[in-house]
């Protein structure tokens, strides 16, 4: 008896959302830390202890929505950079500085921050995760000027770094270390 091999297409209705399902994974990142969005008493907080001015140039890694950028613009007249790795959040975050009036002294980047150069900031702010801030470490060390302010929402930098400063915001912790000597020859 001959034997007969058959391919069966499976309905074309069922290859569309298989399709569409896979282009919507696809565009998607891979996201190292969710996104949580800093409410505006913590933003106050963070910016006050970073010392942040007009002559400064703040870098917010991990920047979301962009609130960090464009309110050190806005109420510090600083100037500021947001990096975050989610098309979508920064396409928020240029909305956000047009409708705040700031787009003439922010920018916002998809960018992966451990391949992004931060190396001109006077600030640098994060609300990522304890491990990505102990990663992170190095390179900021390696690529930030001695006195650069660093700022952190809710995790700190691990034990090689302690904290020069922690305050507390409605129950939540911030923060902050300047860039030493010490720290570009460890780097």
């Amino acid at each position: 008896m001959e034997r007969r091999h058959f391919l069966i297409a499976p309905p074309a209705a069922l290859l569309v959302p298989r399709l569409a399902f896979t282009q919507t994974t696809e565009a998607k990142p891979k996201l190292d830390v969710p996104y949580v969005p800093t409410p505006e008493p913590v933003v106050t907080k963070m910016l006050e202890m970073g010392n942040v001015g007009a002559k400064d140039l703040l870098f917010d890694l991990g920047c979301g929505d962009g609130r960090i950028v464009v309110t050190a613009a806005k109420e510090r007249g600083a100037r500021g950079v947001g990096i975050d790795i989610d098309p979508t959040r920064i396409q928020e975050a240029k909305e956000n500085a047009r409708n705040a009036g700031v787009s003439d002294r922010v920018q916002f980047r998809v960018g992966d921050i451990f391949a992004s150069d931060f190396s001109q900031a006077t600030v640098v702010t994060l609300y990522l995760l304890p491990d990505i801030n102990r990663k992170l470490r190095p390179q900021l060390w390696r690529q930030l000027k001695v006195g650069t302010r660093v700022v952190s929402h809710a995790f700190d930098m691990g034990d090689e770094w302690p904290p020069e400063r922690t305050e507390r915001v409605d129950y939540r912790t911030i923060h902050s270390w300047t860039i030493r000597p010490e720290h570009k020859k460890r780097a």
